[in-house]
């Protein structure tokens, strides 16, 4: 027994002996001159060794180099695409002692790896020109034939070199694009590369640091050959980075690089994402984004664009369904899409909740001036020039909190930093806006807006945006209106423009203009009191941030009314006089007293004209006096009731005359 385990050890030293003496006795400089021809062939790239090339026992049997370099493109002036301090490449033992060269791993020892495209779209990973040329003997820049002698031009001991591993150990990757500028930079990669069959699968694993976010990836081609071909293979990929994924399922192609798919990503950790991109995440109101997930048919073309047919997009318990497509056009990127929706649920954005919001566009300060007004916080409209865009939306409805909204129709055009927006339909307040707004960012801010708003409902309107809840009617407004500025307060100080409105039946609740008139007493205000209408008109015009009207026209059941003054919609301020008329048939009738309401939005004041109102009880004394004269001498005459008093005179002075003639006569 004793002697079969030491002939079995013996055996054992052998082999280790000649595979040792394989690896001391192995052409090391060739197999690295077979390398970077195999390289120069497959790239049309030189691949560079410095510090000689050794055999390695540990932690393969094979060989070890020092540094390496593969240049980069001939237009790149951005040096080396890839620089390592050096490859350990894993060779078969079985094959070696046959007195082949069988590679079966590679380790690339912190690698550099730059990944550039031009500004004309051209990218440094399109090795199709260098192959040809290195295919073409003629072609001046064709590889010379590095094989030793006798070796000829045939594929020699390469014929059977395969790769079960490759491997990446502690890399950067970096991409530059010099059309837009845009430099990312992964740090820490670590990847595997499993191609074990020339014509089967190549698995690719990944992780790496973008921004201090760990990234993981992993992919699959289905024919790896094919695709260093030129011909398009399946990929799927998978990638994970914090709480977010991605996932593909579809063709690529590398020369040029494209890819059609089906595409799923949960971007949920938007933290994470914006982190990794380099940027701040936006201040989403609590609960907001704890689900956001984007799929569709994706496509990325060889010009950059990406396009998503079929898409949907998830935002916790909105659905928005459509087509996009994204191009990075010069100056700026472009996009296009087609969006619908049915009903959706932006009660968090509202600024009702706890949530942030970025309502006052001011950070943590609303840019306010002491004792109120308009923000003078900068509008930022840097996201204006951010891309060029063409979108078509619909909803069926908008739950914005106060605000509801639905159906909505509208087509948007944004093109070098302006913004125009056609609204096709817009219900809102039991009514329908229609026209279109524009925002131009080009110099400063401006904005324009020409509204046709028709049958909405005044009260909820005024009450949602102005708390005032006092006005019952159904309004129409027509409003062509321009304002400039880079704060709200700046652009209401330069509004300028006009319009017209009209009010249908209703009622005015806190004051009674009716009993103001009849009795003279401006104390007709308050909860109770009201001023029932048929119907109010004016037109206005503004200028500077200042509303003039002169035509106001109320009508209702016991008088009228016209209206003509200021309202200061920069400064908040009102200035405005009212002119009831009592009406024939109510106690009063013809009496007409001014209403004068003066004083801030915020806490007007209401008051009768005081000189107008002493004028009219004068009038009223003085043609009570009148009366009562009148019902006097009418007695005194005996005047019938058809018989006006001047004819009662005549009459009593004929009687006088008559009796004093016949007393005369002796009658």
């Amino acid at each position: 027994m004793m002697r079969w385990v030491i002939r079995g050890l013996l055996g054992v030293a052998v082999l280790i002996g000649l595979a040792v003496a394989a690896v001391l006795l192995m052409p090391a400089d060739r197999v690295a001159r077979l390398a970077a021809d195999q390289v120069q062939k497959a790239t049309g790239r030189s691949l560079t060794v410095a510090g000689g090339v050794r055999p390695s026992l540990w932690p393969e049997i094979g060989v070890e180099t020092g540094a390496v370099t593969l240049a980069n493109a001939d237009w790149s002036e951005a040096g080396p695409m890839l620089s390592a301090e050096g490859l350990a490449v894993g060779i078969d033992l079985s094959a070696l002692l046959r007195g082949e060269i069988a590679v079966r791993e590679v380790t690339v020892l912190a690698p550099r790896i730059l990944l550039e495209r031009a500004a004309d779209g051209r990218v440094n990973w399109d090795f199709s020109a260098g192959t040809q040329a290195a295919d073409d003997p003629a072609a001046p820049d064709a590889a010379p034939d590095a094989a030793g002698p006798g070796e000829g031009q045939g594929p020699g001991p390469l014929a059977g070199l395969t790769l079960d591993r490759g491997e990446i150990s502690d890399g950067d990757l970096v991409y530059l694009d010099h059309a837009s500028g845009a430099r990312t930079e992964l740090s820490g990669v670590d990847a595997t590369l499993a191609l074990p069959d020339r014509d089967g699968p190549a698995d690719l694993k990944l992780t790496a640091v973008l921004n201090g976010q760990e990234i993981g990836l992993s992919a699959r081609l289905g024919h790896a050959a094919a695709l260093a071909a030129g011909d398009p293979t399946r990929l799927t990929l998978e990638s994970a980075l914090g709480r977010a994924s991605l996932a593909f399922d579809g063709q690529l192609d590398l020369a040029p690089l494209s890819a059609e798919g089906k595409l799923y990503a949960d971007l949920s950790d938007l933290r994470a994402i914006f982190a990794a991109a380099g940027a701040t995440p936006p201040g989403l109101p609590s609960g907001v984004g704890q689900r956001l997930v984007l799929e569709g048919q994706a496509a990325y073309t060889p010009e950059g664009a990406i396009r998503l047919d079929r898409a949907s997009l998830r935002q916790d318990g909105n659905t928005l369904i459509g087509n996009l497509a994204f191009a990075p056009a010069t100056p700026r990127p472009h996009l296009e899409a087609q969006l619908s929706a049915g009903t959706l649920d932006l009660t968090a954005f509202s600024g009702d909740g706890s949530g942030s919001s970025a309502a006052t566009g001011g950070g943590g300060s609303s840019g306010k001036p002491n004792g109120g007004g308009w923000s003078t916080a900068p509008i930022d409209v840097g996201w204006l020039g951010a891309l060029d865009a063409e979108i078509g939306f619909k909803a069926e409805a908008i739950n914005a909190g106060k605000v509801r909204l639905g159906p909505v129709r509208l087509d948007a055009r944004l093109e070098d930093r302006r913004l125009a927006v056609d609204l096709h339909e817009l219900q809102a307040y039991a009514g329908n806006v229609t026209g279109s707004v524009v925002a131009n960012g080009r110099t400063g801010l401006s904005l324009a807006g020409d509204l046709d708003i028709a049958g909405v409902s005044a009260q909820t309107l005024l009450s949602d945006f102005a708390g005032f809840d006092r006005l019952v009617t159904s309004a129409d407004l027509q409003l062509d209106l321009q304002a400039s500025g880079n704060s709200v307060a700046a652009l209401m100080g330069s509004l300028s423009g006009g319009g017209a409105l009209g009010f249908g039946q209703g009622e005015f609740r806190g004051l009674d203009l009716a009993g103001m008139l009849v009795n003279l007493d401006p104390s007709y205000m308050g909860a109770g009191a009201r001023t029932i209408f048929d119907s109010i008109s004016a037109s206005f015009t503004i200028d500077r941030g200042v509303l003039s009207n002169s035509d106001l026209s109320i009508s209702a059941p016991l008088l009228t009314a016209r209206g003509s003054g200021r309202v200061g919609l920069a400064a908040r301020t009102l200035d405005y006089t009212i002119v009831p008329t009592a009406l024939p048939g109510a106690d009063g009738g013809g009496v007409s007293v001014p209403l004068r309401i003066t004083g801030p939005w915020a806490a007007p004041n209401v008051r009768l004209d005081v000189e107008a109102l002493a004028e009219a009880r004068l009038k009223q004394e003085r043609e009570a006096l009148e009366r009562k004269a009148r019902d006097r001498a009418a007695e005194e005459l005996g005047a019938g009731t058809d018989e006006s008093l001047e004819d009662a005179a005549r009459r009593r002075l004929g009687e006088e005359a008559s009796k004093g003639l016949r007393k005369l006569f002796g009658d």
